[in-house]
């Protein structure tokens, strides 16, 4: 099985924090789920509203699985309208490791 993000070695991507912007009416956040989910190696997807304005919405969309398309994954999102601004974390490797910000 290899994997789709480029280069052969690279460790399966397990979870992705995407900055994603839509109009205020398309797509539905249901919608966009469903595409979301539907993308290869997808388990699970929480998308949270963190704005919006008169022509569009911004959400933070949290996505995990076993082995991430990141492409396809960004491809499927753009094809509903919506835009990927950023990818804001990135978990990657044999399992789901959380982040622990340093204290200074």
């Amino acid at each position: 099985m290899g994997n789709r993000h480029g280069e052969e070695s690279a460790m399966p991507v397990r979870r992705l924090v995407l900055d994603v912007d839509k109009t205020v009416n398309e797509p539905d956040l249901i919608r966009l789920a469903s595409v979301i989910e539907a993308a290869s190696g997808v388990k699970a997807v929480n998308i949270a509203v963190t704005e919006i304005d008169i022509e569009t919405v911004g959400t933070n969309v949290t996505v995990e699985g076993d082995d991430i398309d990141v492409e396809a994954l960004t491809r499927a999102i753009e094809k509903t309208g919506a835009v990927v601004h950023s990818i804001d974390e990135v978990v990657s490797g044999a399992y789901i490791l959380e982040n622990k910000p340093r204290s200074r």
